[in-house]
């Protein structure tokens, strides 16, 4: 079996133990919900999202403060993303990495589901997560 060269033993080593490895702590009450819209609610496209958070503060991301984090909203997403990675950046997960708290959503008409997860500076979920409760709009 091949052995590695010490100084990229190290280097690993190094990485491994580095904050970008590292869970970020919530507190276990922290809460993510919606403000808007409501769950069951008939909407009309363009619909405004307003996301709520208590027990913990808003950062951009790349910002390391202790206690923060920054909104991602899944948008019609069955599974959670791995909660050890970051968080993916699509159409379906939308990251607002600027300490944005509401968004506009171009929706087509029918029912769609919505959901907010919590990132550290990162993008990756806190330990414990701070997960919303999936909600469900009708789009008219």
């Amino acid at each position: 079996m091949p052995r590695l060269h010490p100084v990229l033993s190290l280097l690993i080593l190094l990485l491994y133990q580095s904050p970008l490895w590292s869970a970020t702590p919530a507190p276990a009450d922290a809460r993510l919900y919606f403000i808007s819209p409501a769950d069951g609610a008939t909407v009309s496209s363009p619909v405004t999202v307003r996301f709520g958070l208590k027990g913990m503060g808003v950062a951009p991301a790349g910002v390391v403060k202790p206690m923060t984090g920054h909104h991602h909203l899944l948008v019609d997403v069955d599974k959670l993303p791995p909660l050890d990675q970051p968080i993916p950046s699509d159409a379906h997960h939308r990251h607002f990495g600027k300490g944005q708290t509401e968004t506009v959503l171009e929706l087509p008409e029918g029912t769609h589901t919505l959901q907010l997860l919590l990132g550290d500076s990162n993008h990756i979920p806190h330990v414990p997560p701070v997960i919303s409760k999936r909600i469900t709009i009708h789009v008219k």
